[in-house]
């Protein structure tokens, strides 16, 4: 088998074939073309196309050591809520899951109006169920969790810093033009709706009474919202993205 790897694809290969135009691979075993990427080091997730010798492919393919595999990555922007060879099954809505060792993305995200879970202390298994029947896109560091079946739309996230996260997220999915900010709660993700000033004083510091008349609260855990300093700096950021 010839394993030709494009785009940043090649940065997600197992150390010792990234530097390699193309792979040589002779096949011990019957196996899926989802399975040898994956041993390559590319979770599923990250791949747009296939093709092999000239034909396009779906992940159950059966690799032949005759064959001439090329694998293709996403591109933006990723087009989740359409069918394709690689995804038949399309998502409902671009809703987004994180894992813990992305998790300061999240209220970043959920800021930005983007519908996100996230729990710090659930397990991966429990966390791929919740992707799996809600049709989430999970985003994460972890190439193990991400090559998991149950998973079929995914990010493999590039960026260190969860600002440079942020924007790498909505520029992939295209979603600058769909961001409603400050709709969604920080702390649970549920959305957010207006309440008047009164009925909230009790709960409120004397300074944030002075200065402040518009308020949110979320309407599943009480936690209330008004525009402070915080604002502007969000849609400065979001303005880059």
């Amino acid at each position: 088998m010839l394993l030709t790897v494009s785009g940043d694809l090649q940065q997600l290969l197992k150390r010792e074939f990234r530097e390699k135009d193309k792979i040589t691979h002779e096949l011990k075993r019957r196996a899926s073309v989802k399975d040898v990427v994956e041993s390559f080091g590319i979770p599923h997730t990250e791949v747009g196309g296939m093709r092999a010798n000239g034909r396009e492919i779906s992940f159950s393919h059966i690799v032949e050591n005759s064959e001439k595999i090329e694998i293709y990555p996403l591109s933006a922007p990723i087009d989740v809520l359409t069918p394709s060879l690689l995804r038949p099954q399309p998502l409902q809505s671009i809703i987004f899951a994180v894992d813990d060792n992305v998790g300061k993305l999240a209220s970043l995200m959920r800021m930005a109006g983007l519908d996100t879970y996230y729990l710090n202390t659930i397990s991966d298994r429990e966390l791929v169920k919740i992707v799996y029947h809600e049709g989430r896109i999970l985003l994460s560091k972890d190439k193990d969790l991400l090559k998991r079946k149950m998973i079929v739309f995914g990010r493999l996230v590039r960026s260190i810093t969860p600002k440079k996260q942020l924007a790498e997220i909505i520029q992939l999915y295209g979603l600058k033009e769909q961001l409603q900010p400050f709709s969604r709660c920080l702390k649970c993700n549920d959305l957010l709706q207006p309440v008047e000033k009164r009925e909230i004083i009790d709960r409120l510091e004397p300074l944030t009474i002075k200065y402040y008349d518009s308020f949110n609260t979320c309407r599943s855990c009480g936690n209330i919202y008004w525009p402070g300093s915080h604002r502007e700096r969000m849609l400065t950021m979001l303005s880059g993205c």
